[in-house]
C-alpha cells in the first residue's frame, strides 16, 4: 500500500468513526469524562461527589493535591479526605480538573518518542490558550472564568485526536509535515464529534469552533467565543513575553470586541501574571 492509498485509509476509519459517533479513547478517559457529566448537577451532595471521583485514581488524586495548594487551602491542616476537598474547591473547579486530566490521559498514550513531543506541545499550549482565556473572561467581561478556561483547554480537542488515533498507524506518514496537513484538514470536524458526545455546553461549543473565523461579527457584549480567540490570537505574545511583534493594524474582531488594544492588552498580562502562572501550575 503507498503512501497516499495509506492515508485514505486512515481518514476512512476517521470518517466511520464520526459518522458512528464511536470515538476511540482510552478507557480511563471514557471514566473520567463520565465523571464530567455526573458533576453536571449542581443538586449533587458532596459525599456522593467523592464517591464518584474516588472511582477513577488520577483524578482523586488530583483534586486531593490541588486542595492541599496555598490557592485553595489557606490553612496549615492537610486535606486527606476529598468530601472535603470537593467542598473547599467546589464543582466548578472539579470540572475543569477532569477535563484537565483527561486530555493528559489522551496525551499520555503515547508511546512514539516524536508523537509524545507533538502531544507534548500541543498540551501546553492548551495550558496557556485555558489560562489567558480565564483572565480575559475574568477581566474584560462578565462571562464565567471557569467556563472560558475549559474551552480554551478544548480549543484543540480535534488535534488530541487525530495525533493520539495516528500513532496507532505506525509508519503511515512519511513526514510530521503529511500528518500535520491531515490534523489541519480534519480537526474541526473532530473537535464537533468529540464534544457532542461529551455533551459539552452549546457556547464553549461553538467558542472551539468558531475561533478561527475571520467574520466575526462586531459587538459591544463580548461572547465565549471572543475570548477564546483572543487568547489563541495573543498565546504567542505570550510565549514571547512581547506584544511587540503582533500586527495591531490586522488584529481580530475578537480584541475589538473585548475592547482590547495594545496598551490595555500589555497593562492585562502585567497584571494577571501571577495568576496564569497559578493556574498553569494547577493544569499541569
Amino acid at each position: 500500500m503507498n503512501q497516499r492509498e495509506s492515508e485514505f485509509e486512515f481518514i476512512k476509519g476517521l470518517s466511520a468513526e464520526l459518522s458512528s459517533r464511536n470515538l476511540v479513547f482510552p478507557t480511563s478517559l471514557k471514566t473520567t469524562m463520565k465523571i464530567r457529566q455526573a458533576l453536571d448537577d449542581a443538586d449533587m451532595p458532596s459525599e456522593q461527589v467523592a464517591r464518584i471521583i474516588s472511582t477513577e485514581p488520577v483524578l482523586s488524586a488530583q483534586v486531593l493535591m490541588l486542595s492541599n495548594t496555598p490557592m485553595f487551602n489557606r490553612t496549615s491542616k492537610k486535606i486527606e479526605e476529598l468530601k472535603i476537598a470537593v467542598t473547599l474547591l467546589g464543582f466548578g473547579v472539579v470540572r475543569n480538573i477532569a477535563i484537565s486530566v483527561g486530555m493528559k490521559q489522551l496525551r499520555d498514550q503515547q508511546e512514539n518518542t516524536s508523537m509524545s513531543e507533538q502531544m507534548e506541545g500541543l498540551w501546553t499550549r492548551s495550558m496557556r490558550v485555558a489560562a489567558l482565556s480565564f483572565v480575559i473572561a475574568k477581566n474584560r467581561t462578565k462571562l464565567s472564568p471557569d467556563k472560558a478556561m475549559v474551552a480554551g483547554l478544548l480549543h484543540d480537542i480535534g488535534k488530541f485526536y487525530i495525533l493520539s488515533r495516528a500513532h496507532q498507524y505506525q509508519g503511515l506518514f512519511h513526514s510530521m509535515e503529511a500528518l500535520w496537513d491531515l490534523v489541519d484538514q480534519w480537526h474541526a470536524d473532530i473537535g464537533v464529534a468529540i464534544l457532542e458526545s461529551w455533551e459539552v455546553s452549546d457556547d464553549i461549543r461553538e467558542a472551539v469552533m468558531d475561533r478561527t473565523r475571520v467574520d466575526l461579527p462586531e459587538h459591544s457584549r463580548p461572547t465565549l467565543t471572543d475570548v477564546v480567540a483572543a487568547a489563541d490570537f495573543l498565546d504567542a505574545g505570550f510565549v514571547k513575553q512581547s506584544l511587540k511583534e503582533i500586527d495591531w493594524n490586522a488584529m481580530p474582531v475578537a480584541l475589538k470586541n473585548l475592547n482590547l488594544n495594545e496598551e490595555r492588552t500589555e497593562r492585562l498580562m502585567i497584571e494577571t501574571r501571577q495568576e496564569i502562572a497559578q493556574i498553569l501550575k494547577v493544569l499541569q
